[in-house]
C-alpha cells in the first residue's frame, strides 16, 4: 500500500460529517508540521479551519480542501462501514474517500515529494482546509479567506481538490464555476373547500402560469466558458395534507446556476418583474451561494495541463460546468483557481469509492505543478 492510500485510509476511518472535522486536521497537521509548516487552526463557530503556510515570500501556492463528508444514508445499503475503510479490487471505499480525502492525502505526499527534491523552493506552499464544505460554508473557507484578506495575505494560485474528471484521472479540470442565487417564494391566497372555490384564492393556481413562465424563460445564451443560465424549482410546499381543503399559501424553493452574462441583481429584477407581470400576492428571499468565476489560460493552468499530460499521457479539457465548491471564495481575491481531483463516478453515493492507482498518480500530478511553479 503507497503511503497516499495509507493516509487517505487514515482519514476516511474519521467520520468526518459535515461540520465535524473528527481529527482530520490534526492528523495532517502532523505531517506539516514535520515539513517546517507554521500551523494556524481557525475555529469559527462549530467549524474547524486550519491556515498552514512554508515560506514568506511570493507567488504564494494554496491547496485548498475539506475535512468534512456528507451523511453516509442507511448504513446496511453499504457493502461495508462507510467509515471503516476498505480496498476491494484496486478501489478503495468509504466515504469521502473521493470527496475528498483522497485528494487531500495527495496533496500531503505530493508537497512531501516536492519539498524533498527542492527544499529551497521560490516562494511559498500553503493549505487551506477548512470543515465546513458539505454544509453551509458559513464559517469555513470564506472566514479563513477573510482573515488572510484583513492582513494583507495574498493567494496567488488555489488548487482545490474537489473531484473534477469523468471518465480518467485528469480529462477534465475546472477552471471555474457558476454562480449559484437560491429564492424561497411565498404566494399568498385564501384557503376554503374545494367545493366552493369562488370562496377560496388557490395559490397554486395563480402560481402555475408563473412559474411556467420562469421555467421557460431564456435568461442568457452563455458564452464561451459558460453554458446559459439555468432555472429549477427544487421544492413546492402547500396544503393541509387533506383533499378537500385549498390552500392558503404555496411555498417554491427554486435555483438559478448562472454565468458571467448575468449578475445577481439582474435575476433578481427579471424574476420579481415576471411575479409582478401575473399579479401575484407573494413575497420573497433571495441568498446569494456563489458568483460565477473564471480563471483563463495562465501559469497555473498550464502547469496542470502539462503535469497531466505527464503523468497519464492524455490532454485535459477546461470545464465549469458542475455545482460550487469552495473555489468560489478564493477566486475574488484576485487568485488563479483550479479545481484538479479524482474520478467523480461515486461522490456523495453508497459504496463511494477510488481507485488506489488513481490517488498515486494524482500525488504525482500535484508534485508536477508544484514543480513547474515553484521551482
Amino acid at each position: 500500500m503507497s503511503d497516499t492510500v495509507a493516509l487517505a485510509k487514515a482519514l476516511v476511518s474519521r467520520p468526518s460529517v459535515t461540520p465535524e472535522d473528527a481529527g482530520c486536521q490534526a492528523l495532517l497537521s502532523e505531517r506539516l508540521s514535520a515539513l517546517g509548516f507554521r500551523l494556524e487552526p481557525m475555529r469559527f463557530g462549530e467549524v474547524d479551519n486550519l491556515w498552514a503556510r512554508r515560506g514568506e515570500d511570493g507567488p504564494l501556492f494554496c491547496f485548498a480542501g475539506h475535512t468534512d463528508v456528507v451523511p453516509p444514508g442507511a448504513l446496511e445499503e453499504w457493502t461495508s462501514d462507510p467509515f471503516d475503510p476498505q480496498i476491494r479490487d484496486g478501489l478503495l471505499y468509504g466515504r469521502g474517500a473521493c470527496d475528498m480525502k483522497g485528494s487531500l492525502a495527495a496533496m500531503i505526499t505530493a508537497t512531501e515529494a516536492f519539498v524533498a527534491a527542492h527544499p529551497k523552493h521560490r516562494g511559498s506552499i500553503a493549505f487551506l482546509l477548512t470543515s465546513d464544505e458539505e454544509g453551509p460554508a458559513k464559517d469555513g473557507t470564506v472566514r479563513v479567506v477573510e482573515t488572510l484578506s484583513a492582513r494583507g495575505e495574498q493567494i496567488d494560485y488555489a488548487l482545490v481538490g474537489e473531484p473534477s474528471s469523468h471518465s480518467r484521472l485528469g480529462d477534465t479540470v475546472k477552471n471555474g464555476r457558476r454562480g449559484s442565487l437560491n429564492a424561497t417564494l411565498r404566494i399568498r391566497g385564501k384557503q376554503g373547500h374545494v367545493a366552493y372555490p369562488h370562496l377560496a384564492d388557490n395559490p397554486i393556481h395563480r402560481a402555475a402560469p408563473a412559474l411556467h413562465a420562469l421555467a421557460t424563460e431564456v435568461w442568457d445564451r452563455g458564452n464561451d466558458h459558460f453554458p446559459p443560465t439555468s432555472f429549477q424549482i427544487s421544492n413546492l410546499t402547500a396544503g393541509t395534507g387533506a383533499d378537500n381543503v385549498i390552500p392558503g399559501e404555496l411555498r417554491v424553493v427554486f435555483n438559478f446556476r448562472f454565468s458571467t452574462e448575468l449578475s445577481p441583481e439582474q435575476i433578481q429584477q427579471r424574476a420579481e418583474a415576471i411575479l409582478d407581470a401575473h399579479g401575484l400576492d407573494y413575497e420573497i428571499t433571495w441568498r446569494l451561494s456563489g458568483r460565477p468565476f473564471l480563471t483563463p489560460t495562465g501559469a497555473l493552468l498550464d502547469a496542470a495541463r502539462a503535469a497531466i499530460r505527464e503523468t497519464t499521457g492524455h490532454d485535459t479539457t477546461a470545464s465549469t460546468a458542475g455545482g460550487t465548491s469552495d473555489g468560489r471564495f478564493i477566486a475574488p481575491t484576485g487568485a488563479q483557481v483550479l479545481e484538479l481531483g479524482p474520478i467523480n463516478a461515486t461522490i456523495h453515493k453508497v459504496d463511494e469509492c477510488v481507485g488506489c492507482a488513481e490517488l498515486d498518480d494524482l500525488s504525482r500530478i500535484y508534485t508536477g505543478i508544484l514543480t513547474r511553479l515553484l521551482t
